[in-house]
């Protein structure tokens, strides 16, 4: 092997002369004789590598774009050391962001293959051969004015076509109630390019004292694509609307609104537009809370960014401007934000029109439409309304928010609607709205969200009016006989106690190393009762070495019920590792647990405790489970055991648990089935979107970051979730390859649509790795000769005394060698190795080429 590794080093070495570097073929002749060496002339005028088509991770500007099989021609002028240059389209590079307005790119005379460092002066190349990674590097000045995270259209994924079905199944059986239920959830649908169909449907079955009740429901069925010009989702059938302006409701119809994920994560939610001046070639750094969350660079004269992407909702913003000549300008801009905000020149629509749909025997299902609106202005300020129509309900709604720099961010809307009911009569009435965000960095305190909503005695919301059944008595005129109670909503639905006014809240503060405190509360108030529904809870939560506490105390005011309730709590947990010795800690199978301790007080006196220990077991840690004891006030002793088992081809789970005169066992199993034009792939239930991994004959082959998903017996897998619109990176565990299996590249990106089934193919092959002695009229084939099996394309060189070394080899085939040019420099020879022990990790045989 030392005269193979010799051959490598010699390959990279040449002599140089003033017109051109030649490599020198007498540094090989030391120990080999011209007839046992192979013709080397091709790397004569090539001083680096061979031209042709790899498949590399390719970079711009420090970016990675995608992963991709590339041409690449050879040219010695290139700074690249390789002495090779990448075949680029015009489409390829516009994809880069080149700005097609400043540089022709179709004017190049092999629009596939682009000269683009020759275009755009200062752009270069880099290929990393042994990494198989390209590295393009263009200057600012060149590129268009595209957004941090933009990934075009153009590589936007529709996924496969395909027809899956999901599948969740939970049932249970209690032996104090002598009952048993059972639950089925089934998810089906099926895609075919940029549509897909969904249809979602239940099955419920109760066995109480030897009388049984069965049930099926259709949930909903849909069809749904994308508008790509206009960034919508498009709907058709059954669907809910968002709760930004109105109070969200179920329909049957159409619906298309504004797609937020079409956008890159720069342009999501609100940042204001940082504005400045540069004296110089400057670079720009923005800080929040401690943190850098963006720099670029600027050319002189004044610039403007807008496509920050925050690290939290609240926290100043701290620009400095770092000039060329060492000064540096810093200013701060103040920020909160809002949900409702939207950047400037952003707007967020929402149209929809069908039937009310619920399910509800009470409510009624008459035609209406909804559109709403949102959008960015100048100066941190948003407007937005909307509209509510129908033939017994019709409101309107206009609304501002802002961000006050210094004093939070604010937004205040007001409601008009006029309501018919079942009962001929008709209301008028208004809803104001207030909602206030914060932060105090200087005190560590955030006013996350603070809002107050007040309603007129004569405003209903669109769930009042479509009750069918109501209180005949609810005009604003009349007084209620049930003046100072709060009825319990039953049979009717009693207007009269419609809601007057409504306060949230949520402040936290941290004390740095001293843990951290919250508050959250909220008030409901009614007409005509001077009884409310009111909720507050506090706590604190700190750690102390390797352990976690926290300390709560809530109340519950809820006049209807009539319960008025004050619960302390107590939680404390500590890694189980922490408490054996770090040496074991890779041969623990406690090494993902945790110990944990619960205590509760009401202020009824009535107490329970709980201990427990949690965490994940085998290898994979796919395994998770709970083990609890304790005690409570009234129950005595109760406890509970649950076990979970995350699998290639699904989920399924037991639990087991026991209180006073009372055992109760239950179970779960959910999965999803794939089929597809190579065939059915069982995995873990599918969401939103999904990932198909192809890899023929990558049998048992983990993917990284995804517990238990591996692929089938034919190398295929389902990753059950993905982010639409976004990179998602797909990558095979090499540690769990075989030791007959090959893969180029174990990793790949696809970026789906919404929605979208996207496919992962990775190109393996499956076969022997040999070393193979070839030899030819009785002596070794020449050195670095170059060999092939016909049948798998596996390539190898030949090192010294014939020697290959050849991977994913089938058990028979052809081997063809090739030392030179001409027909006489080249021999075939057919193999059988089916009766050779195809376990060891390398075979060693002889095959003499003719």
């Amino acid at each position: 092997m030392g005269v193979a590794i010799t051959m490598f080093i010699s390959i990279a070495m040449v002599k140089t002369s003033h017109a051109e570097q030649i490599f020198n073929t007498e540094f090989l002749t030391d120990d080999l004789t011209n007839s046992q060496l192979s013709d080397l002339s091709r790397f004569e005028q090539s001083t680096h590598q061979l031209p042709g088509i790899y498949r590399v991770d390719v970079y711009v500007n420090d970016q990675y774009v995608f992963t991709r099989d590339i041409n690449f021609i050879e040219k010695p002028e290139t700074q690249d050391k390789t002495g090779l240059f990448p075949c680029l389209d015009t489409k390829t590079l516009q994809g880069f962001g080149i700005d097609s307005e400043k540089f022709d790119l179709s004017a190049s005379v092999n629009p596939q293959c682009i000269d683009f460092t020759s275009i755009i002066e200062g752009a270069n190349s880099q290929f990393q051969f042994d990494k198989q990674k390209l590295f393009i590097s263009l200057p600012q000045a060149s590129l268009s004015n595209q957004v941090r995270g933009y990934i075009p259209p153009e590589q936007w994924d529709e996924g496969i076509n395909g027809l899956f079905i999901n599948y969740a199944l939970s049932g249970s059986k209690n032996n104090r109630t002598d009952s048993n239920s059972a639950f089925l959830r089934l998810d089906n649908g099926f895609n075919i390019g940029a549509w897909q169909f969904r249809h979602s449907g239940s099955w419920s079955y109760n066995n109480y004292k030897g009388k049984t009740y069965e049930q099926w429901n259709d949930l909903d069925t849909y069809l749904q694509t994308i508008v790509v010009p206009i960034k919508s989702q498009l709907i058709l059938g059954d669907s809910s609307t968002n709760s930004e302006i109105f109070d969200s409701f179920g329909y049957r119809g159409i619906h298309l609104s504004t797609s937020d994920s079409m956008y890159p994560d720069s342009q999501l939610g609100y940042a204001p537009s940082i504005r400045g001046v540069a004296k110089t070639n400057a670079k720009v750094t923005i800080q929040q809370n401690g943190y850098t969350i963006h720099q670029v660079n600027v050319a002189p004269g004044p610039f403007l960014i807008q496509d920050l992407n925050p690290s939290s909702i609240n926290g100043d913003l701290i620009v400095n401007i770092e000039e060329n000549d060492g000064s540096v300008q810093t200013f701060k801009v103040p920020y909160s934000s809002l949900p409702i905000l939207q950047r400037e020149g952003r707007t967020k629509y929402s149209i929809a029109v069908g039937e009310y749909r619920t399910g509800l025997a009470t409510q009624d299902n008459p035609l209406i439409a909804q559109v709403t609106a949102i959008q960015g202005l100048k100066k941190g300020i948003s407007v937005y309304g909307g509209t509510q129509l129908s033939k017994n309900y019709k409101s309107f709604l206009f609304g501002m928010g802002a961000n006050l720099g210094d004093f939070g961010a604010l937004s205040f809307d007001i409601t008009h609607a006029n309501s018919e009911f079942a009962d001929q009569t008709s209301s008028k009435g208004q809803s104001l709205r207030f909602l206030y965000s914060k932060s105090l960095l200087g005190s560590g305190t955030t006013f996350q969200l603070l809002g107050y909503r007040y309603s007129t005695k004569g405003f209903y919301t669109l769930n009042d009016v479509l009750n069918k059944s109501i209180n005949d008595d609810h005009s604003e005129n009349t007084q209620s006989p049930s003046v100072g109670t709060l009825p319990h909503i039953a049979d009717y639905y009693d207007l009269n106690n419609t809601k007057k006014g409504k306060f949230e809240a949520n402040i936290s503060h941290s004390f740095g190393n001293y843990g951290s405190l919250f508050v959250s509360a909220n008030q409901q108030t009614y007409w005509n009762t001077a009884k409310k529904n009111e909720w507050i809870q506090a706590g604190y939560s700190n750690s102390w070495k390797n352990m976690s506490y926290s300390l709560s105390v809530s109340h519950n005011n809820y006049s209807e019920s009539q319960q008025n309730d004050t619960i302390y709590a107590m939680n404390m947990s500590f890694p189980l590792d922490k408490v054996l010795p770090k040496a074991k800690f890779k041969e623990n199978p406690l090494g993902n647990s945790y110990a944990t301790f619960s205590s509760t007080q009401n202020s009824n006196g009535e107490d329970a405790y709980m201990a427990g220990m949690s965490g994940t077991l085998l290898k994979d840690r796919n395994l998770s489970y709970s083990i609890n004891y304790g005690e409570n006030h009234q129950q005595g002793d109760i406890g509970s055991l649950s076990v979970t088992y995350n699998g290639s081809y699904g989920r399924v789970g037991a639990a087991y648990n026991y209180e006073k005169d009372s055992n109760q066992f239950s179970y779960n199993a959910s999965g999803g089935i794939l089929a597809h034009a190579d065939g059915i792939t069982f995995g873990q239930p599918l969401g939103t979107t999904s990932i198909l991994v192809k890899a023929p004959g990558a049998k048992g082959v983990q993917l990284e970051n995804y517990t238990g998903v591996k692929t089938d017996w034919r190398g295929y897998a389902i990753v059950p979730y993905a982010t639409e619109y976004r990179m998602n990176r797909v990558a095979l565990d090499s540690n769990t390859f075989g030791n007959n299996l090959e893969i180029n590249n174990n990793v790949e990106q696809v970026v789906p649509i919404k929605g979208a089934i996207a496919r992962a193919s990775f190109k393996s092959s499956v076969g022997i790795r040999a070393l193979v002695n070839i030899s030819h009229n009785g002596q070794p084939v020449p050195y670095a000769s170059s060999v092939i099996e016909t049948n798998s394309s596996s390539r190898g060189l030949v090192a010294d005394e014939g020697q290959a070394y050849m991977t994913g080899l089938p058990v028979k085939g052809v081997i063809e060698t090739s030392w030179g040019s001409n027909a006489q420099d080249k021999c075939s020879v057919e193999y059988d190795i089916s009766a050779m022990d195809l376990t060891q990790n390398v075979l060693r045989f002889d095959l003499e080429c003719k």
